[in-house]
This record gives C-alpha cells, structure tokens and sequence, in this order.
C-alpha cells in the first residue's frame, strides 16, 4: 500500500525539462517533492498536489522524499506524438516512449542488421556511486573518446533523479545516456539490456560503456536478495553479443556490516555462482597489504580466480581524477576519505580499460 497525502507547492528549488525538485506544505509542515514534468505536468508555486508520502514515512534514505501523483490544478496533459512502447506497464503512470527497437523507430532496422559488439568494452558497476570515479578517470585520459551510460531498472526508474547524471553530462564526462526495461528519460529509450547495448555500439558509436543502476538498492542481508543481482545477466549479455565486459567489484573496508568487508558479498556471489560467462575483473593493487590479503583470500575462497580473469593494477589517481572536475563523492553516506577503496575499485578499470 502507499500512503498519500495533500500539499502545496510553497517554493521550486530546480527545474529542468525533465524533473522538478520542489518545497511542499504537507499538513503545515514543509517537506521535499519531486516532480516528474512527464508524468504530472509542470508545477507552480501555488498549486495543490496530491503527494506519494511513503518513503518519508518509512524514514528511507535514497527516495526518501514526497513524489507527486498528481496536480490538482494541471490535471489535464498529452503525450507527445510517435512511439508506442509502454513503461511502468499497467500502472497508473504508465508512459509512453520511442524504444529504439520498435517497428516505427528510424534505428529498427540497425538494431535488426546487428552482428557483434566487436570487442566493445563494457563496464559493469554495482552501485550508481561509481559512476563519478569511472568517467572521470576513464574520461581524462580520453577525452576525445565517447563515453555512454546504460541506466538499468534495478533502482531509480527514472534517470532525471540523478543529480550525478545530470551534471557529469553537462561538463561532457558522459556523452549518452540509455534506459531500459522500466527505467526511462534516457537519450535513447530501449526494452533490454540487449538492445541497449547494440544502441550503444551501434547508435551512439560508443568507445566505452558504463553499465549501472540509479540511484538506491534494495538489499535484504540476503544471499540473493538485492536488487544488483542483474550484474551477472549483463556480464552474460555483454559476452553473448561479441564485448568485452569488465566487473567493478563493490569494495568497502569502511562499512560496518561484515557482509560487505573487502569485497562485498554481493560482488562475490554474482561472480562466484551466478554469472554464466567470464568477465575481467580488475583490483588496485595499492591498497594497504592487510587489505590486499583480505581481497585476495576472498577472490580465493570464492573460486573466483577459477571462473574469472582478475588483474591488479597500480592506480594512485582516483581523487585527483576528482578533483580535476570538481566532483564531490558519496556512497552510502560516506565521502572519499571515508571510503576510498570504493572509489579506487571504479577508477583502476576505467584506467585499466584506457591502456
């Protein structure tokens, strides 16, 4: 069940085309609201809305904010003419978008004629905080090569929640933006991460390819509960289709859960049980020795080094990388110096993938 409530709109913090980030009054109390322009219409100050207040109610972190239903005083709007693929099917809210792949599209007959990947790299990362480390580096060393981000729908639907997204492509470290599956606002709209990859090679003309979720996971403590399990359907996507997929590992020695100590347990899993095909997976081999024994016991244990190739590489860069584009970094509510080994773990393959 979702819990809803009425509010006004009393203040517009940011606006873009797609997205506004609003101050309500919810029973005379203010509060923060997203609005999703396509689903609800624009805003105004003013204007009474009816609110999803769920999360706030449930004291959650990420999307732990009001999201509008509906505006009472804008309850009429159209969609734009073409495309017939629905998202968030048989919802609601369900939208309509131009998927890359449909019979109308200009691209179908170019997702149709694809042969192969031809060796495209492909990174795949298990939270959205990685995305800063990776481009950065990835992008400084190439900066005329073309960097393109897959959005899955394993968290965050839609790709104007990210504030990161927002901004690594206003300052050109991502060049292209994709969503699939329920996921949607990508540049390019696809159904799967089959198609979204053929329109990254294909389309975009990509150089390189960073594949994670939006903002937000859902974790239970759970061997296989979380949502990043989809990691491995992509490593086996990305091999079926002729790429060359490199893992990030999820690493943390600031967290204080033991499950994710060194390598995170859900890293390990999707590595040593799910995942059908072999993936790259790169380490920094400059973390402090007792770290690095932690890792390589890990990567032992799990038969990982039996499944998989696994590569250390020395990479000091990561926070100058940063630095360099004036980007500020969290994960799980940490800050580089809290966490750096989760950061270095996203740098060291982009770094490793430039060579």
């Amino acid at each position: 069940m979702l819990s809803k409530k009425p509010g006004k709109v009393i203040r517009i913090k940011s606006e873009n085309d797609q997205i506004q980030d609003l101050i309500v009054e919810v029973e005379g109390k203010e509060y923060r609201a997203y609005n999703y322009i396509g689903l609800t219409g624009l805003a105004k100050i003013g204007d009474n809305l009816i609110l999803n207040t769920t999360a706030v109610e449930l004291s959650l972190g990420t999307g732990g904010s009001h999201f509008v239903i509906l505006n009472e005083d804008n309850k009429t709007s159209k969609y734009h003419d073409g495309g017939h693929i629905m998202k968030m099917r048989y919802t609601p809210i369900q939208i309509k978008v131009d998927a890359v792949e449909e019979q109308g599209s200009p691209y179908h007959d170019i997702i149709n004629k694809f042969e192969t990947l031809d060796g495209m790299p492909v990174a795949i990362g298990a939270l959205h905080s990685i995305l800063q480390p990776f481009s950065a580096t990835y992008k400084k060393i190439n900066p005329d090569k073309k960097l393109v981000y897959i959005m899955t729908d394993s968290a965050a639907l839609p790709i104007s929640f990210s504030k990161n997204v927002e901004n690594l492509k206003k300052i050109g470290l991502i060049d292209n933006t994709i969503t699939y599956g329920s996921a949607f606002g990508g540049d390019y709209e696809c159904i799967n991460i089959y198609t979204a990859l053929i329109t990254a090679k294909e389309i975009c003309k990509a150089d390189c390819v960073l594949v994670a979720m939006g903002p937000g996971i859902a974790g239970t403590g759970t061997k296989y509960g979380f949502s990043g399990i989809d990691q491995a359907t992509i490593i086996d996507a990305v091999d079926i289709l002729g790429g060359q997929s490199f893992f990030i590992p999820r690493i943390s020695f600031a967290d204080a859960r033991q499950r994710h100590q060194g390598i995170s347990h859900h890293s390990l899993t999707i590595l040593g049980q799910i995942a059908n095909r072999k993936t790259k997976i790169v380490f920094n081999s400059l973390y402090e020795k007792e770290k690095l024994d932690i890792i390589k016991n890990q990567i032992k244990i799990n038969f990982i080094d039996k499944k998989h190739e696994i590569y250390f590489e020395e990479y000091v860069d990561t926070k100058n990388d940063l630095d360099k584009y004036s980007l500020k970094v969290s994960t799980m509510g940490r800050k580089f110096e809290e966490d750096q080994e989760f950061f270095e773990a996203a740098s060291v393959v982009a770094y490793f993938i430039s060579k």
